[in-house]
């Protein structure tokens, strides 16, 4: 299949308003796939690649970038495999060779071939497709019930997988999709509640959790075998050995368990997620690792107990089987409550300890793996910060027409400028959007095809919830889950948060 097929569908399905029309624009294109590529058309439709790290930063890909083909001429297997030679270079001279690699596969693409592998490789396929829809797009190309693909999805945990199924098999292909013992569910996910008090009133009575910011991980127990799977579903099995010790010694004969795994510092407060995630980083020194950063882990639901599917359990009748199979210091702090005061007392609770917040949780919710809903409610206390809109990139989907993606900027006194943070498109009402878009053309003093720069002039509060190391962008730093909550229309540019304070920020976690 040429490549050229998915750069046009990604550049329509951006372009389309409606949910129904970019649907049909990703089934055609599905069905259109040989039955050797439907996986692989189904990942790159998706915004993903089959390989777990290409090791490719924006640096590397605009030094990489040649001038455009004239005619396309890409095949999808020549992109996967110059993606697997890509992800295969290590050591000395691996940036180099990563480099040239890239380059010898963009000169062969054409401009709107190079659009699509530049954001596919970034991770900003943004074109109001992504899973959700492309899901969709795999029922409607096999003409068999979306629920049947849902379902799939959910206990395959893995949608190139599911649409190559359906394509080629069917109902029959996916109705061999079952919870079973090392093969890795989707996790549940959650919305967000404004507090406590709001995710009570849409909840009722819920159960209460720590929420932790560690590294989400599924176990699987079958008789004396473990095995872990991180939130992306791969194996790190090796890399968490008292993961493993801790749950082989449960009497239970097979379990699945969902949980958190973190690292704690000796006065029981968390390290920052960064450092919890060494530990899942190394395949050498394990033993070296343990002893210096040792592992807690926490569970919150058991999803498959001694040959039972727990999944449409109730969350109660879940919680219930939980405490039973497992030792009260397994079991992640908890109370059931409808009480907005006890339930602001769990979160000053949790927030003292160090902890983002809390979840509120359904007591009759079903665990909907890979589903993000109204079920499970998070409820976090964000930090803010007063950064500078530096460009915007046009959105895409309902958003076309307006500056959506913001480009955040820390001031730098010492040389006068602003050191980029990342990008955010969360958190704006139409209005915002609106407003933003009329301001920020105004103060244009660039474009490219996707992007707007501007004079360093607007002042933006953005909440996040940590600060990070990234090689992405020249301060090495970067924010986590920004989303914008207003404009400062009573700040200038120079009273913006300095990269020293987000420095400081970011050594404090450490």
């Amino acid at each position: 299949m040429k490549l050229a097929r998915l750069a046009e569908t990604s550049r329509r399905v951006a372009e389309a308003r409606g949910r129904l029309e970019k649907v049909g624009l990703l089934a055609s294109a599905l069905a259109a796939a040989p039955p050797d590529e439907v996986e692989l058309a189904a990942a790159y439709l998706c915004g993903t690649v089959p390989q777990p790290r290409l090791n490719v930063g924006w640096a590397t890909l605009r030094a990489a970038l040649p001038e455009p083909a004239a005619e396309p001429s890409l095949e999808l297997r020549e992109v996967d495999a110059a993606f697997d030679r890509i992800a295969r270079a290590a050591g000395a001279g691996s940036a180099a060779e990563r480099q040239r690699l890239l380059r010898e596969l963009l000169a062969r693409a054409s401009a709107e071939e190079q659009r699509f592998l530049s954001a596919l490789i970034m991770g900003e396929l943004r074109q109001g497709a992504l899973e959700g829809l492309v899901a969709e797009a795999v029922a409607k190309a096999a003409r068999v019930p979306s629920e049947r693909v849902r379902r799939a999805l959910m206990l395959a945990g893995d949608l190139p997988s599911v649409a190559k199924a359906a394509l080629l098999e069917g109902e029959a292909g996916l109705a061999r999709h079952a919870i079973q013992l090392f093969r890795p569910v989707l996790p549940m996910l959650a919305e967000t509640a404004e507090d406590e008090a709001e995710a009570l009133a849409e909840l009722g009575e819920a159960a209460l959790e720590w929420k932790l910011d560690g590294a989400r991980v599924q176990i699987h127990k079958g008789g004396d075998e473990v095995r872990v799977f991180s939130r992306r579903l791969n194996d790190v099995t090796a890399a968490v050995p008292e993961l493993v010790e801790a749950v082989r010694a449960l009497p239970a004969r097979e379990l699945i368990l969902d949980g958190e795994a973190i690292a704690l510092r000796p006065d029981g407060t968390p390290y920052p997620f960064q450092v919890t995630m060494r530990r899942f980083g190394r395949k050498l020194e394990v033993d070296r690792l343990r002893a210096e950063l040792p592992l807690r882990q926490f569970f919150f639901d058991l999803l498959y107990l001694d040959g039972a599917a727990l999944l449409d359990e109730p969350l109660a009748r879940r919680l219930e089987a939980l405490g039973a199979a497992l030792p009260a210091e397994l079991v992640i702090p908890r109370v059931v409550t409808a009480s907005p005061d006890r339930a602001r007392e769990f979160l000053r609770s949790a927030l003292e300890r160090g902890h983002e917040g809390i979840m509120a949780k359904a007591l009759d919710a079903r665990y909907e793996a890979g589903r993000r809903g109204a079920q499970w409610l998070k409820v976090k206390r964000a930090r803010t910060l007063d950064l500078v809109v530096l460009a915007a990139e046009w959105g895409h989907g309902r958003r076309r027409g307006w500056l959506s993606n913001l480009h955040l900027g820390a001031r730098d006194p010492a040389t006068g400028g602003f050191v980029m943070l990342g990008k955010t498109f969360k958190g704006m009402t139409d209005e915002m959007l609106e407003w933003q878009t009329r301001k920020l053309l105004e103060l244009e003093v660039a474009r490219d095809d996707y992007t707007v720069y501007v004079r360093p002039e607007l002042v933006v509060e953005v909440a996040f919830s940590d600060v990070q190391a990234s090689p992405h962008y020249p301060g090495g730093l970067a924010l986590r889950f920004a989303r914008v909550k207003r404009y400062r229309a009573d700040k200038t540019a120079g009273e913006a948060d300095t990269i020293a304070a987000v420095a400081a920020i970011h050594r404090g976690g450490t």
